[in-house]
């Protein structure tokens, strides 16, 4: 209790002398950056969640064949969930009279009350009327159908819909609905009816081939404890669908997004670590003389360690507490501003970024700050007269090593990615090193070059090699930080680079399938005719799976409820579906072998596949592994030669296996293409059709729409965290370099006093910051730019290219920072009296 009195009053006393004020300050900056980022991205990533949800109608789907009873319909009701169901089937759908009646294969979808929970339909409810977000359901007696199918069947508004034994008016046209999925088989006309005119139908018998969907929303605790006991409780011919299960594109967007702030929330704790570091290192040199005094006075190393550890953990406590508070406040009043920009409710902020901020202010000041005040306990009494004194021990590096490794779990936890964390630490430790050898390899060439110097300029550079071990820590200091941000702005620009180019306004938003061998010049030819561009047409030919390795495919194992039962599950499905078999020479840019070897435009002279990497990957598919198709009852059996990652965000055909040319010789195939086509080309499917009626175009438009809306909100969330990212990293920066000044402000002083006059003070400190900054800014641009290459390919699966451009201009930038957060820093060299400065500084 004694000590904690002493460290209270030490505070005190401290703060009232300024001593603790740039510790203090860096230290809630530190813990501000790092809660408010950690604020802002839990916040936006789940308002994402909820966003991309509706990609399903609701936040978690299960599907089954049969009914959905037992155990999975009673966790539904479970309180902070809501419930709805739909059921689909395939039927014939009739409009017009007996004269003039059209018929074609529907895919019908009865919806329930309340349907979707996530997300709304867009309609169209009168002829060249606007769209707008639909209330609910169709009431009954009533129909929408989707606009492709209402024109394929030549259907209006008003007319009456022949669906099993009954006649439903069509009172609406669905533009977008909120679980559309795009599937190049499924062009059949989608019509939408109340759940409760189903049995009216006669559709629903034995036998009748229904699709059964419970669609689940909540609160996210209920959903996740919905999410376990459904897994556990899935019946054969159920299973359980979430955000993850979207789509490939979306979830792509979605994984990228989450990985970038994981990288913000990295780059904060680094900034932290730099600004709290140089804070504590000028905080124990203020302390030298007055701990050499106590020891005069008979204070023991317990009284000492207690004090002055005290004293650390109550400015921790304090700084920590003020940092999330204000964290708190900017991220209200950025999450109001974020939810206005987005368009869409943003979810209160949970109180895990407030531990996380409690976590990084106090490790880091255990790191940088207990060292130092362990080295007090050590400080001789004769320090008083001399103060060349060495003051390291021992026992500081101990604890100061225990708490990088403290520093290196905290980023583990931050990343949320093994890859993304290890990528980071090694970045940090390659760049320490390389900015602590360059450093003193500047102080050996400053120090041969000072003697042919003259002026303001020789004085300046002097000083970096007068003080060595101070300009090492500084260059490092501002080189890691640099570093920090450099990456951030490097990732940032190719993500956003990169979503740019894949959803641009010219992605293709029209399938055409089923060309057969003899329509591909005329369709090449309609489509000059139009104006768009030569379309390139893909073979495409349909098999099952057979066996793997000489064996045969297994069949499902029985339910065990286990956790890998999931995942055997997804595996079956995988093993009884056909699937699109395409072959080619070449690879576009959207398709990278990660291993392997592309055949390329040499025929081998036996088959060989190249499959997509996460698909062979579930499977367990490897290289040198032989594959065997069913295709209309002919045995094609090839060797796995190359994995390949697929940008399926790109919205062109891709498939999950290739097969090498020749292969398919012999096999009927149809091909398949994408194009582009206008919004004012309102004839371009009906011409082509009435050209090709075999031919089936899919309009993907408002999947598009609703995929790069999506898109938007992310990137906006990536804005904003990364310029929040960059302001608090600034301030955190301006920090660690206030943190160094003392002997620059004593120099100064000293100068003034010898007649030196302002400009020589200015040119000699921007020479010596010039000098630091253009070290720091260029070693870190460099540094940033591989570990952004690393990143980018490793962690977000982006193609990278070195822009040395930009590290030219980052090494400029770094300069440019260092110049002026220093001469910022040492304002007081010149705008206060000598007298004072020495003084403060003297004691």
């Amino acid at each position: 209790m004694r000590l904690l009195k002493m460290a209270w009053r030490q505070l005190r006393r401290d703060f009232a002398s300024g001593d603790l004020r740039i510790l203090f300050s860096a230290l809630v900056l530190a813990v501000l950056a790092v809660t408010a980022i950690g604020f802002v991205t839990d916040r936006a990533e789940r308002a994402l969640a909820l966003e991309a949800n509706r990609l399903l109608g609701g936040d978690a789907v299960v599907i089954g064949d049969t009914p959905l009873d037992g155990v999975v319909r009673e966790a539904a009701g479970a309180p902070g969930l809501r419930s709805t169901e739909t059921q689909e089937l395939s039927s014939m759908v009739r409009v017009g009279d007996a004269d003039d009646e059209r018929l074609k294969f529907g895919d019908v979808r009865a919806l329930g009350e309340g349907f979707p929970l996530r997300g709304r339909f867009r309609i169209v409810e009168t002829v060249d009327g606007p769209e707008h977000d639909a209330d609910g359901v169709p009431e009954r007696g009533s129909v929408w159908m989707s606009r492709a199918g209402a024109d394929a069947l030549d259907a209006r508004l008003g007319d009456m819909i022949g669906i099993g034994e009954s006649r439903l008016r069509l009172t609406a046209l669905v533009v977008q609905e909120p679980d559309a999925a795009l599937d190049y088989f499924n062009i059949a006309p989608r019509v939408f009816l109340n759940l409760a005119d189903l049995p009216a139908t006669g559709l629903v018998q034995e036998g009748s081939r229904l699709r059964y969907r419970l669609v689940v929303a909540g609160e996210p605790g209920a959903v996740e404890r919905f999410v376990r006991t459904a897994r556990q409780g899935l019946a054969r011919g159920q299973r359980l669908e979430t955000v993850q299960d979207a789509r490939p594109e979306m979830r792509s967007a979605l994984d990228r997004a989450d990985r970038f702030l994981s990288l913000a929330s990295l780059v904060s704790v680094v900034l932290a670590a730099v600004a709290v570091a140089m804070a504590a290192r000028r905080h124990s040199e203020r302390h030298l003389s007055s701990t050499a005094v106590m020891r005069c006075l008979g204070a023991s190393q317990r009284t000492l360690v207690g004090t002055h550890g005290g004293e650390l953990l109550l400015v921790g406590l304090i700084a920590s507490t003020l940092g999330v508070l204000l964290a708190f406040v900017i991220q209200w009043q950025v999450g109001n501003w974020l939810s206005a920009a987005l368009k869409l409710s943003i979810p209160a902020a949970g109180w895990v970024p407030a531990v996380q901020g409690y976590g990084v202010g106090l490790v880091v000041l255990l790191t940088f700050g207990a060292p130092p005040i362990l080295a007090l306990r050590r400080v001789p009494a004769l320090r008083v007269l001399r103060r060349d004194l060495d003051r390291t021990e021992p026992s500081s590096w101990l604890v100061g090593f225990l708490g990088v490794l403290g520093l290196a779990a905290l980023l583990w936890w931050k990343a949320g990615s093994a890859g993304l964390a290890s990528a980071m630490l090694l970045g940090i430790i390659a760049t320490l090193g390389v900015l602590a050898a360059l450093a003193w390899g500047l102080i050996a060439v400053v120090r041969r070059l000072r003697s042919r110097l003259r002026g303001s300029l020789r004085y300046g550079l002097a000083n970096v090699s007068r003080r060595a071990a101070t300009s090492v820590a500084q260059v490092t200091a501002l080189g890691l930080g640099l570093m920090a941000l450099l990456l951030l702005t490097f990732v940032r620009t190719d993500l956003l680079d990169r979503w740019q180019v894949a959803l641009a306004q010219e992605a293709p938003n029209r399938f055409i399938l089923n060309v057969q061998e003899d329509q591909m010049e005329p369709v090449r030819a309609f489509m000059a005719e139009q104006g768009l561009s030569a379309p390139d047409l893909f073979p495409m030919v349909r098999g099952r799976l057979v066996a793997h390795n000489g064996e045969p495919v297994k069949a499902a194992p029985p339910d065990t409820g286990d956790a890998g039962s999931e995942e055997e599950r997804r595996r079956q499905r995988r093993t009884d579906r056909e699937y699109n078999l395409s072959t080619a020479d070449t690879l576009r840019e959207d398709n990278r072998i990660t291993a392997g070897t592309f055949w390329g435009p040499e025929r081998p002279e036996k088959p060989e596949l190249s499959v997509e990497e996460g698909f062979a990957q579930s499977m367990g598919w490897k290289l040198g592994d032989r594959v065997a198709f069913d295709i209309a009852g002919q045995r094609l059996e090839a060797t796995v030669t190359s994995l390949r990652e697929v940008e399926w965000e790109s919205f062109r055909p891709n498939f999950i296996v290739l097969v090498s040319p020749g292969a398919l010789a012999g096999y009927a195939a149809s091909y398949i293409t994408a194009v582009h086509v206008p919004a004012e080309r309102t004839r371009f499917t009906a011409e082509l059709v009435a050209r090709h009626p075999n031919l089936s175009v899919v309009d993907i438009d408002a999947l598009l729409k609703q995929v790069r809306d999506t898109a938007d909100q992310v990137s906006t969330v990536v804005e904003v965290v990364f310029y929040f990212s960059l302001l608090a990293g600034l301030l955190v920066l301006m920090a660690a370099v206030s943190a160094s000044q003392d002997e620059r402000l004593l120099e100064g002083g000293v100068m003034r006093v010898l007649g030196g006059s302002r400009r020589q003070l200015r040119l000699a400190q921007a020479s010596e910051f010039a000098a630091i900054g253009l070290l720091s800014g260029l070693t870190a641009a460099c540094a940033a730019s591989v570990l952004a290459g690393v990143i980018a390919t490793q962690v977000f699966n982006l193609p990278w290219q070195a822009d040395w451009r930009l590290v030219v201009v980052g090494g400029g930038l770094g300069v440019l920072a260092a110049v002026s957060a220093g001469m910022f820093a040492t304002r007081r060299v010149l705008d206060a009296p000598p007298s004072v400065t020495l003084r403060e500084l003297q004691g």
